[in-house]
């Protein structure tokens, strides 16, 4: 296994460590409710290092993220960020990404940790096609999410030469100098549906950023955060997670990344996408609460009142919000109505759930 330059502060802190994408990483550390709700209400840090960083650049660098990504990056300027995803050419999905906009033709694409090597290979496939330089700098960078109602105050806090962190505008990005380090790249995105940052940051700087933040977040009540939280943080948000709820098999269309895929362009696959927008699909990824005591789990059966199966549940968790059973999942789109009673089969019991529109919370 992999492991991130925070590996040993993690163990020191007691986090429970697990594998997650090829690495060795911190899950838990007080407890998966503690820090969810600490998320919510304060501030929390996460380690999410184990991503992956693309950079690229050249005279047709626009020309080529337009075709291998869904949205539309000409909407960009250097100083935003754009979610998107790599379609695929059977109509799912390769990978779902951030692309930021560096310089007038530099941008840098941040994917999913455990499909680095996936995504590396394919959209190396169809650069020969345009004048661009692809370079994986995955190993050499650092990534610490901070997130939550008080990472505005301790970001601020944080900024020694007075860059205004404090109302960077969502999906946008600067540079500011932290712990002693010139021109860190700080964006105002996140993956927990709460105000926050993520730091972009040379491994070897990323102790010093990490105590840092503890330090100066103590009057904040900073505590840090495992996959495990983010993971119920994103669900509750109703945020898809690559791997569960889209993956080489799903479509944007499918799982309501519609609004990712824009057909002002040409990209991969982007005609028969066209296609399932204006005459619709067979499924679509939906929301539910359990009305009964259980929890949805990933691969779980989703049945019709007669016990017949419809779908499958990508994702489930007791909501530490709302203190009730979530999930989401695939069902046919002619039931796909908030309102509607589906069941979920958790070994021999059918419980009754409800659709409901997303975000959970």
């Amino acid at each position: 296994m992999k492991t991130t330059i925070l590996n040993k502060t993690h163990k020191d802190l007691g986090a429970k460590m697990s594998e997650f994408a090829g690495f060795e990483m911190p899950i838990q550390y007080e407890g998966i409710n503690i820090e969810h709700e600490n998320v919510r209400k304060n501030v929390g840090v996460f380690d999410v290092s184990h991503m992956g960083n693309f950079f690229v650049e050249g005279s047709q660098s626009l020309d080529f993220l337009q075709y291998i990504t869904s949205n539309d990056v000409s909407k960009l300027n250097p100083g935003k960020v754009q979610y998107s995803c790599f379609p695929n050419d059977k109509g799912g999905i390769v990978d779902d990404l951030l692309v930021y906009q560096l310089g007038d033709k530099e941008y840098m694409l941040v994917v999913n940790g455990a499909n680095i090597k996936k995504d590396w290979e394919w959209i190396n496939q169809f650069a020969n096609k345009f004048e661009v330089e692809l370079q994986n700098l995955s190993d050499n960078y650092s990534i610490l999410a901070v997130q939550g109602p008080k990472s505005p105050d301790l970001m601020q806090k944080l900024a020694e030469d007075s860059t205004d962190l404090k109302n960077l505008k969502y999906y946008t990005w600067t540079t500011a100098d932290l712990a002693g380090h010139k021109n860190v790249l700080v964006s105002a995105t996140g993956y927990t549906g709460e105000k926050g940052y993520e730091i972009y940051v040379y491994k070897d700087f990323t102790q010093d950023i990490w105590n840092e933040l503890f330090e100066k977040g103590k009057e904040f009540n900073i505590k840090p955060a495992g996959l495990a939280a983010r993971d119920t943080l994103r669900l509750e948000k109703g945020y898809c997670l690559y791997g569960n709820d889209i993956d080489d098999t799903t479509s944007p269309i499918e799982a309501g990344l519609g609004w990712i895929t824009k057909f002002t362009k040409k990209f991969v696959n982007s005609e028969n996408l066209k296609n399932q927008k204006e005459n619709g699909v067979n499924r679509k990824l939906v929301g539910f609460k359990l009305l009964e005591k259980g929890i949805a789990r990933h691969g779980y059966n989703i049945v019709d009142e007669q016990g017949k199966t419809i779908g499958q549940v990508t994702s489930g968790t007791m909501s530490p919000t709302l203190k009730q059973a979530i999930g989401m999942g695939y069902i046919p789109a002619d039931i796909a109505k908030p309102g509607n009673k589906i069941f979920i089969q958790i070994r021999k019991k059918q419980i009754p759930a409800e659709i409901v529109k997303l975000p959970f919370v």
